[in-house]
This record gives C-alpha cells, sequence and structure tokens, in this order.
C-alpha cells in the first residue's frame, strides 16, 4: 500500500529532525515552484524527489539517501520510480553530471539554505548541531569544517546557473562565516 502523504509528512515530524523537517521540504516546493520552463512531468519528478529525499533520517547513519530512494521507489508511481531514486542518490554527493538538468535543480534546491541571509544560515546550521548533538563538540566541528571546506572549495556549488547566480556569493560568505567561528577548518 502506498504511503500518504500525510504519513510522509509524519516521517518529517520525528523527534530529533531540526532541520531535516517538514519545513525544510516546504522551502525545497517553494523554490521549485520558481522553477520556470519545467514540463508537467519534470516538475512532478521533482516534487516526488523533494517529499522523498530526507524521508529516511537519522544522523547516525551514513546510508540516508539510499534508504530514502528505496522507500521512494517503494512509493512512487512505477514510472517515476527510476527516475525519482537517481535523483534522491545525487543528494548523497551534490555531485551532478554536467547536462543533468533535474539533477542540477535538485541540489541546488536542496543546498539553497546555504545561499540564505544570515540569519536563516545561523538557525539552519544551529538546528543541524541539534540533529548531531550525539557527537562531542570537538568532532562535531571537525566533520562540520570538513563537510563546509568541501563545498567552499568547489568551483560550482550551485549546478543550476540560475540558484548559482542567485545563491552563491551568500553561500561562499556564509560558508566562510561558519568556518571561522568553527575554527578553520579541518
Amino acid at each position: 500500500m502506498p504511503m500518504t502523504r500525510e504519513e510522509l509528512a509524519a516521517a518529517y515530524a520525528a523527534p530529533g529532525r531540526h532541520y531535516h523537517n517538514l519545513s525544510h521540504i516546504r522551502d525545497c516546493l517553494a523554490a521549485l515552484a520558481r522553477v520556470d520552463s519545467l514540463s508537467a512531468a519534470e516538475r512532478e519528478t521533482l516534487t516526488e524527489a523533494i517529499w522523498w529525499h530526507d524521508a529516511v533520517y537519522d544522523p547516525t547513519r551514513r546510508d540516508n539517501e539510499e534508504r530514502s530512494a528505496e522507500l521512494a521507489e517503494q512509493h512512487v508511481r512505477t514510472e517515476l520510480r527510476e527516475e525519482v531514486g537517481r535523483l534522491i542518490r545525487l543528494t548523497m554527493t551534490h555531485d551532478v553530471s554536467a547536462g543533468d538538468r533535474l539533477g542540477a535543480i535538485l541540489i541546488s534546491i536542496d543546498l539553497s539554505i546555504l545561499g540564505s541571509d544570515p540569519a536563516r544560515y545561523d538557525a539552519y546550521a544551529a538546528a543541524i548541531r541539534r540533529e548531531f548533538s550525539h557527537v562531542n563538540e570537538d568532532d562535531y566541528r571537525i566533520g562540520r569544517a570538513r563537510v563546509l571546506s568541501r563545498f567552499a572549495a568547489r568551483e560550482v556549488i550551485f549546478p543550476d546557473p540560475d540558484f548559482a547566480a542567485m545563491y552563491d556569493q551568500q553561500a561562499r560568505a556564509n560558508l566562510a562565516r561558519e568556518l571561522a567561528a568553527l575554527g578553520g577548518g579541518a
């Protein structure tokens, strides 16, 4: 039996989800609504990928994206399963091949929080820290700095050119500010 949107929304309301929650999904869907020139099929595929991309989220595990993709493949319409699963799996690394338009859009949407205004970014960073409250402060600082440094070192953070134009400069400022607060990196 397919999982309903209500059941999926309930998964995002689980305890311990301070950032990877329903607000994140709503923000991603709002960003998708601002993307022009998508066919109805592309918009539906991206909508499903957004809804399912963090359906499974346990910060103590490293296979959340794979488990979310597998869950999506069990519940989305048959003709969307393969592409929705593929898109969700891209969120493991946030790497997108050249010419992968839908992948570029999804990854840019998922990362758009990095380019938000400083207060919103700081709230996001604090929410991520709460999700990783099981990790001691020193280890968290090292791990978080490693992740942020990888994004900061990329030539392109947002693979979709429209998102890059809109968010890249602010994202780099936010990343630099958080890296400095973490002690400069790993």
